[in-house]
């Protein structure tokens, strides 16, 4: 229960630091952070919750991370639908916070998209669909080459988290301009709701999952910890957190 409890509190704090910079503080007059701003509120969130929560959980925040950690064998099939449930419902009580507090600026409109994802109309840059697919898989497909990468055992002990929160970063700085950026169908959801019909939500994000599980389970990066080894003994533990010799990290 703590390892749900966890994700529930981690994809709050994603949807509300990382949404809720770009609701609240992306475009305020004079001072406004815009999209460098938001990208880097988004790594934060995953920064900050890598160190507090992954120890617990393995602080994984997204659905499509779970899952693709499963088809990669690295996330017990038993865990990954309460993981789910957990992020989906941490995202949308985020956003149903994030509502309240954005509501009560006047001249609220959430039509104009509460930092929802979409293509078309409904892309900040007016990108295409296909653009909006292209884009959201190559993301996420990359995104998971980092945490293999940044977890490896030879990788600098300790600075996965930061890592992978710059990766995010990163992420969002190319992205934000053609989706308002996914990789992460609880985050859309969560905000969506809100929004109405045009909101896709769940679509583009869930599209990198099976991406991202197929590039694991080729061995396209792979850990090389030693089973067994008195040097360096492997333990996985709760949702993906590895402990290799001196070596731990969450897997977001």
């Amino acid at each position: 229960m703590k390892q749900y409890s966890a994700e529930f509190l981690g994809t709050f704090w994603l949807v509300l630091g990382g949404c809720g910079s770009a609701v609240l503080a992306a475009a305020f007059p004079n001072v406004g952070i815009g999209l460098l701003g938001v990208a880097l509120a988004f790594g934060l969130t995953v920064l900050t919750m890598a160190y507090a929560i992954g120890h617990i959980s393995g602080c994984h925040l997204n659905p499509a991370v779970s899952v693709g950690l499963w088809a990669g064998g690295r996330f017990p099939a038993s865990k990954l639908f309460p993981y789910i449930v957990a992020q989906v419902l941490g995202a949308i009580v985020a956003g149903g916070v994030l509502y309240v507090i954005a509501s009560g600026a006047p001249g609220f409109d959430v039509s104009k998209g509460f930092a929802s994802n979409g293509y078309g109309a409904h892309s900040p840059g007016g990108y295409s669909l296909l653009a909006a697919l292209v884009s959201e898989v190559v993301m996420t497909m990359f995104f998971l080459l980092v945490i293999l990468g940044a977890t490896d055992k030879r990788a600098p002990s300790g600075f996965a988290p930061i890592a992978i929160g710059l990766a995010l970063t990163l992420i969002h700085l190319i992205s934000i301009p053609v989706t308002n950026t996914s990789v992460n169908p609880a985050r859309s959801t969560g905000v969506a709701l809100f929004v109405g019909d045009w909101a896709i939500g769940l679509a583009l994000a869930l599209l990198g999952c099976s991406d991202r599980g197929r590039f694991a389970r080729s061995g396209g990066l792979s850990l090389h910890c030693k089973r067994g080894s008195r040097r360096h003994p492997t333990h996985r533990r709760a949702g993906g957190l590895r402990h290799c010799g001196n070596f731990e990290v969450a897997i977001l």
